[in-house]
């Protein structure tokens, strides 16, 4: 068995049709949380967000799941979830310096928790669901007969 730690099968997508399509997904997704993890709440949805934690963690779950199911060399994953916890710690300090959010260790280790729970989800079948539903809903010509 070898080992191909080159750029190129580090970044290999070939498995997806749409990769570009998944890859703008994935930066709006980055945008949307990083966006919402800096500005002023409104009053209505804080409703919401007495689960913080829950949120924290389905929303870094949710960023390294789609990631690795676009980049799925152990090495690239394993860099994914290092600078999505970085990521994460990052914007916990941005949201100390700002006057409507507040630095918050516990929403880091919510984070983090999300990051490895979908890395751990990544090598079964949950790793799989894009690339699936890419074979089942978008199937090329040569497949379709025509």
């Amino acid at each position: 068995m070898s080992f191909d730690f080159t750029p190129r099968a580090m970044l290999s997508i070939r498995h997806l049709r749409f990769k570009r399509l998944w890859i703008a997904v994935g930066i709006a997704l980055i945008l949307f949380v990083t966006i919402t993890s800096i500005i002023t709440i409104p009053a209505p949805l804080k409703v919401f967000m007495l689960k913080d934690k829950v949120v924290h963690t389905l929303a870094y779950a949710g960023l390294m799941g789609w990631f690795s199911q676009i980049y799925r060399h152990d090495l690239t994953r394993l860099l994914l979830a290092v600078a999505l916890v970085l990521m994460g710690v990052g914007i916990e300090y941005l949201q100390g310096m700002t006057t409507s959010r507040q630095f918050d260790v516990l929403d880091m280790v919510a984070n983090t928790s999300g990051v490895v729970l979908a890395w751990a989800l990544a090598y079964t079948w949950v790793g799989t669901l894009l690339a699936r539903f890419e074979g089942l809903f978008c199937r090329s010509p040569a497949q379709s007969g025509t």
